[in-house]
């Protein structure tokens, strides 16, 4: 492994490039992030508070949360639990408020994605340059770029990957009955991916499957077959399994309960293939380019965009080529192939079920081509719950930018000693000018409660707050405005999920106001009625209605009017 100084000097490099990547966030940092209360990362800033109150004792329970979707609960599966991602939001969030622990952890997880993609090349190349120049691309992919602009700090914790799949390669070719430190990291690695988010975890299990196939396949029979018949494999292999049970148990059980009571809906088979890759997706520029993305964006449909986002660039591209032109100076070229074939197959299982071409399935005598997905989503348990299929290409990347590692190692050997450090400079520079977004100007935002939400702080009464009309209780920035209101709340952050509550409530209140939509808020224990007069077109006469139904005002802050049941 580098040693620690490198790994300073590199994870310097990398906070760096991620201030530069994300700038002008630095100057506003401890209030605005990117698309303020509107994006998902509003609701990445509660969790990571709420996440925060139960280490420190104010909350009772880590992934339920009482107080939500009131009185039933909420579940915090339904989304993501994303303990693991938002672990490291937790201290900076106690010293500076959440909306800087959510940004610091923002920053983090592109220096740790760097770093473990650093010393995974660096493992089998021992080449600073090729692992500081494969880190870089990894860490910056325009595909974590979309997730940072679209606030998604659980699926921006992609530095578990090249710890897992360095730390298996370990384990598959020990030669020693127990290689304990290469056991622990494959197995909490793997467990920290379960605590990041179960659709990283579903495709984890299916690659490391790729994986272990190219290793039979790749690594000789004679390895295949001290493999398979030695005693201490299959126990060193059942001590890692057995190492990454607890992990695995603790993150599972929520969502595996939730499974149980209907609350993770099957996708069907259109809808999966709405949320599939395209090879364009992995060829053409993001549009989140600073010079190319709208000249793109013209030319391919990138509706899409955010998880679509899978340029692999022209930089990975050639050095992943040069990785096989000279794949004979390699001194592990099973590991090649393995990673080629895992590559493959990410990128095949990302385009879904059927085949696509900017976004409109391939049509062959009428019938829509089938693709692998398609065995999956019939036959692979949870794998119809998955609803974004093409975040199956983020695989594709951390394939492809270890394999850029292993070409550049070898492209560097072949340049004089003195010109090694520019020409690496060079690449790196190349490959990051490939994926800047350009500055956010005018996306970073204040996130702050609005003034409804500090009257309602101050109120004594201890029902529950709606907000209506009834749709908008799902809203991220509603469990936002919670931690300033701290009363219970009806609706919650459901997202393609929703509770069977949620299921009951929304015909009823959809028709609000009528009689039996107020009568069933009185049942469900709603004393603070928040009412946003501009969506609804004609308020004034509706007001009446409101006094006619035994609803009276309270108030009216910036706009927004607080209703509650008449004595």
């Amino acid at each position: 492994m580098p040693k620690l100084k490198h790994f300073a000097l590199a994870g310097a490099f990398f906070l760096l490039l991620a201030l530069l990547f994300t700038y002008p966030l630095i100057l506003d940092f401890t209030d605005s992030i990117v698309g303020g209360t509107q994006g998902d990362g509003i609701y990445f800033v509660w969790l990571v508070r709420w996440y925060q109150g139960f280490f420190t004792g104010e909350n009772a329970h880590i992934f339920f949360n009482p107080m939500m979707n009131y009185p039933q609960g909420w579940n915090l599966s339904t989304t993501d639990t994303s303990l693991a991602a938002l672990a490291p939001s937790i201290p900076f969030s106690m010293a500076l408020g959440p909306v800087a622990g959510y940004n610091i952890g923002m920053w983090l997880s592109f220096v740790f994605s760097g770093l473990a993609m650093y010393a995974w090349v660096y493992r089998h190349t021992r080449s600073h340059a090729a692992s500081l120049l494969a880190g870089t691309i990894y860490a910056f992919f325009p595909n974590r770029i979309a997730h940072y602009t679209a606030g998604h700090l659980n699926l921006s914790a992609t530095a578990w990957f090249p710890l897992y799949f360095m730390g298996l390669y370990e384990v598959l070719r020990a030669k020693e009955k127990f290689n304990w430190g290469w056991m622990a990291l494959c197995a909490v690695s793997l467990g920290l991916i379960a605590f990041t988010s179960m659709y990283y975890l579903l495709f984890t299990l299916l690659i490391t499957v790729i994986f272990l196939a190219g290793y039979v396949l790749f690594e000789g029979r004679a390895e295949v077959r001290r493999l398979l018949t030695q005693p201490a494999n299959w126990l060193r292999g059942a001590a890692t399994v057995a190492l990454s049970a607890p992990f695995l148990y603790m993150a599972l059980r929520p969502f595996l309960s939730l499974a149980g009571q209907g609350g993770l809906a099957d996708r069907s088979v259109d809808y999966m293939n709405e949320f599939a890759a395209n090879i364009t997706d992995f060829l053409a520029p993001a549009s989140s380019h600073f010079l190319l993305g709208g000249w793109i964006s013209d030319i391919f449909d990138r509706s899409q965009w955010i998880e679509g986002s899978l340029y692999v660039g022209m930089v990975t591209l050639a050095l992943v080529v040069l990785a096989f032109v000279w794949r004979k100076q390699l001194a592990n070229k099973p590991l090649l192939y393995i990673s080629a074939l895992a590559m493959l197959g990410a990128l095949v299982i990302a385009m879904g079920p059927h085949l696509h071409w900017d976004r409109e399935l391939v049509l062959i005598n009428g019938e829509r081509v089938p693709l692998p997905s398609l065995l999956l989503y019939n036959y692979v348990p949870f794998f119809a719950k998955m609803r974004a299929i093409m975040r199956m290409g983020l695989f594709t990347l951390l394939f492809a930018a270890f394999v850029a590692g292993l070409g550049a190692d070898l492209l560097l050997k072949r340049i004089r000693s003195q010109w090694r450090g520019w020409a690496a400079a060079g690449l790196i520079a190349l490959a990051l000018f490939e994926f800047y977004p350009g500055p956010f100007y005018g996306s970073i935002k204040p996130v702050e409660a609005r003034p409804v939400d500090y009257w309602l702080a101050e109120q004594a009464g201890q029902g529950a707050v709606v907000q209506l009309p009834f749709s908008r209780s799902v809203d991220q920035e509603q469990v936002y405005y919670a931690l300033t209101h701290k009363k219970p709340f009806t609706g919650g952050f459901f997202n393609a999920n929703q509770t069977s509550q949620f299921h009951y409530l929304a015909p009823i209140l959809e028709r609000f106001p009528d009689e039996h939509s107020v009568n069933t808020l009185r049942e469900y224990q709603v004393e603070f009625i928040v009412i946003d007069p501009a969506d609804y077109p004609d308020f004034a006469a509706m007001q009446d209605l409101l006094t006619s139904l035994g609803l009276e005002p309270l108030t009216q802050q910036g706009g927004v009017w607080v209703y509650t049941f008449s004595e």
